[in-house]
């Protein structure tokens, strides 16, 4: 594996780049793009999984990044347990809520992998 220099290098911030794309572009559509509290919800908490990466990468200690990991995978059940809305109230097909809590789930599962590896990187130099 070759050293990550920057936040752009991690595959968990790579997956929710994508997820983010998903996340504005599903709130340009059907009815959503008209609920405009919901919508806007939905795109801060998208967009919050990314950035809470990018940010915790900037920190000084493991604890402080995993603190901020931690974060992105609250925004990451956030947009799922959304899109069990979006699902009640017939904004998307059960075929495009469930296509698209698989793709955060394995946001989700990267970053929580992520997190994993570096707790263990904390305990061995203890």
């Amino acid at each position: 594996m070759s050293k990550v220099t920057k936040f752009e290098d991690l595959r968990c911030w790579q997956l929710s780049r994508i997820l983010t794309k998903r996340v504005y572009v599903m709130s340009t559509t059907n009815a959503l793009s008209k609920d405009f509290e919901t919508r806007s919800q939905f795109k801060k908490a998208g967009l919050s999984i990314m950035n809470n990466i990018a940010e915790g990468f900037g920190r000084f200690s493991d604890k402080d990044f995993i603190r901020f990991l931690d974060y992105s995978v609250g925004s990451c059940i956030e947009v799922k347990s959304m899109s069990y809305l979006f699902l009640d109230l017939d904004y998307f097909s059960k075929e495009e809520v469930k296509s698209f809590q698989l793709q955060v789930e394995e946001t989700k599962a990267s970053i929580l992998a992520f997190i994993k590896y570096l707790r263990s990187k904390e305990n061995k130099s203890e």
